[in-house]
């Protein structure tokens, strides 16, 4: 089926390239596990249909959104295309996010069903609740739907305090994996593509939509990301062609993977993306012989990617705009400049955002480039136009950031440390540290009546946020710093005070050979003197990408393995110790 997409070059369909496709080769490998297991396209296609007849029998229409509660697995692309074929959308909902967070999310998303493999998770009421392997009586023919139709919802931090939902069409998925192979960036041949990205974040979509072009999906799990030598071996065994990351993972990664990339045939293609490429990462892969990376840009409202540029040469950039779409440099009158905020125009761009029609015209804004009626989006970003038409990235115009790649809005985590009745006023930092890189840090002044204890604030946060965005230091002030126009001054604020976690009455010293063990990792990965039984990785200054590294220097210096989410599921050495111990 092609789409009309309103004067925009016409694509096709995924969902309809999906099927082509498994039709065509059901043989060939569609999805392949790091536990050996293999689903080929003929097998895949059948387990779509029957979830879809299964969504059908629990009521879900065209147009209606499903919540998608699960990890990354086999079982995961027959969801996403299962609710395509039934016309609807998908809505992830990371397992580990708060129960509030996944309950806000559900009831402004509007779920009309959700899959998820836990049974005993309760969702709010009138869900129809579905297991990965429901199926209907009888198999579901998949519907056609306008080109306007709802993807999926993707769930971005929000400066109001809570997440903001961006809805984007069928139709922007399309052009962004046409614009894609347009551009070279998806080669001609089947590929084999490392799915690196949660599917609770944008970035996933380039990956895991691949499947629809016939590419196979290697899915990689959070063991493996925490694992740079094992995450090689999985790669090389299943002879990778692709792999998206951050430029953090990367970081991690790197020896590692550039090892395994000399020894595969056609050596490794790396998508890189959700924030600035440093200049020595740059230079290291612009001259790598086995690694061919491209750098990719664009906002959650832009449909993933908007520009891509291959990484060659010695200044960072953020390359051209991808086929249809077009990408202007503007002044704050909004004339065209070399330098100035970056907005982006072309069928990509998301309908808006989810029952926030203020704010959706806030940030999608009249085009006057282009025919009536079009629209553009204010990225928030600053670039330059270079010489030969690329964009060089040179930040934001606001108090969004990137924090190892993952989007941050500091409003948001502002408002829910200023919901607490402890807190009279507060204000969230980034962070840049020599050893761990780029971190949060919150300030806040305590409430009348109220002590400097920050543990209540802590607990307040882990209930509200994931945790990405509820790990940080917690440092109370008498007031904060204002400048000359009575605004919070950010410069002025200071260091992160030194933080323990209150005092239980507990031995603090580490005993026994896993607080022993960890505690030493610890002291190597956060560069720290001393580590205490009862301890806060987050507290210390941890945050995701050290927890990999964590992770990776307990296996190789101390033989102790752990998953990655344990560490934030027990981020106290004590008590991480104990879960390790209970696993085996």
């Amino acid at each position: 089926m092609a789409v009309d997409t309103g004067g925009a070059p016409t694509v096709r369909d995924l969902r309809e390239r999906f099927e082509k496709g498994a039709a065509a080769h059901p043989e060939r490998d569609a999805v392949v596990a790091p536990d050996g297991t293999v689903v080929a396209f003929g097998v895949l296609a059948e387990r779509v249909r029957a979830l879809a007849g299964a969504l059908a029998d629990a009521g879900v229409r065209v147009g209606d959104t499903v919540g998608v509660c699960l990890d990354r697995g086999p079982v995961l692309p027959a969801v996403l295309l299962a609710a395509w074929s039934v016309g609807a959308a998908y809505a992830p909902l990371d397992p580990a996010y708060p129960q509030a967070r996944l309950d806000f999310m559900a009831e402004d998303a509007g779920i009309a069903a959700v899959v998820c493999a836990d049974r005993g998770r309760r969702w709010p009421d009138g869900v129809r609740v579905l297991t990965p392997d429901a199926a209907a009586d009888g198999a579901h023919e998949a519907v056609s739907v306008p080109a306007d139709t709802p993807a999926y919802v993707i769930y971005t931090s929000g400066s109001t305090g809570e997440p903001k939902g961006v809805v984007v069409s069928r139709a922007s998925v399309a052009h962004l994996v046409d614009g894609l192979e347009e551009c070279g960036a998806y080669g001609a041949e089947p590929a084999r593509v490392g799915w690196n990205a949660s599917v609770n974040f944008d970035a996933s979509v380039q990956q895991w939509a691949r499947i629809c072009r016939g590419d196979t999906l290697l899915t990689i799990t959070e063991e493996l990301r925490s694992d740079p030598a094992a995450l090689a071996g999985y790669l090389l065994r299943e002879r990778a062609t692709d792999l998206d990351a951050t430029p953090s993972h990367w970081s991690v990664l790197r020896d590692r993977l550039v090892e395994a990339a000399q020894e595969l045939p056609q050596g490794l293609r790396l998508f890189l993306g959700g924030e600035a490429v440093p200049e020595t990462m740059w230079q290291d892969l612009a001259t790598s012989g086995s690694v061919r990376a491209l750098n990719l840009y664009g906002p959650t409202e832009c449909t993933v990617d908007a520009t891509a540029g291959w990484i060659a040469g010695a200044e960072p950039h953020i390359g051209a705009a991808l086929p249809s779409v077009a990408a202007y440099v503007l002044d704050d009158d909004l004339v065209p400049a070399d330098e100035g905020e970056l907005y982006v125009a072309g069928p990509g761009l998301a309908s808006g955002y989810l029952r926030r029609p203020a704010l959706t015209a806030e940030r999608f804004v009249a085009c006057p480039f282009g025919p009536p009626g079009a629209r553009m989006y204010r990225t928030g970003d600053r670039v330059r136009r270079r010489a030969d038409g690329t964009l060089a990235y040179l930040g934001r115009v606001d108090h969004q950031v990137k924090v190892n790649g993952l989007r941050v809005e500091l409003g948001e985590v502002e408002a829910v440390l200023a919901g607490h009745p402890a807190v009279a006023s507060a204000v969230v930092a980034v962070r840049e540290h020599p050893r761990l890189g780029r971190s949060l840090a919150a300030y806040w002044v305590p409430a009348p009546g109220f002590d400097t204890d920050p543990e209540p604030l802590r607990t307040h946060l882990r209930d509200r946020l994931p945790e990405h965005l509820a790990g940080m230091p917690l440092t109370a002030l008498d007031a904060l710093p204002l400048g000359v126009g009575g605004k919070v001054d950010r410069s002025a604020l200071p260091e992160p005070a030194e933080q323990r976690t209150t005092d239980t009455g507990e031995d603090p010293t580490p005993t026994g050979d896993l607080e022993v063990s960890i505690a030493a990792a610890w002291r190597e990965v956060l560069g720290r003197d001393e580590v205490l039984a009862t301890d806060d990785f987050f507290v210390l200054g941890g945050h995701s990408l050290v927890a990999l590294r964590v992770v990776a220097d307990l296996k190789k210096r101390h033989g102790v393995v752990i998953r990655t989410r344990m560490v934030y599921e027990n981020p106290r050495l004590r008590d991480l110790a104990r879960a390790v111990a209970a696993a085996g």
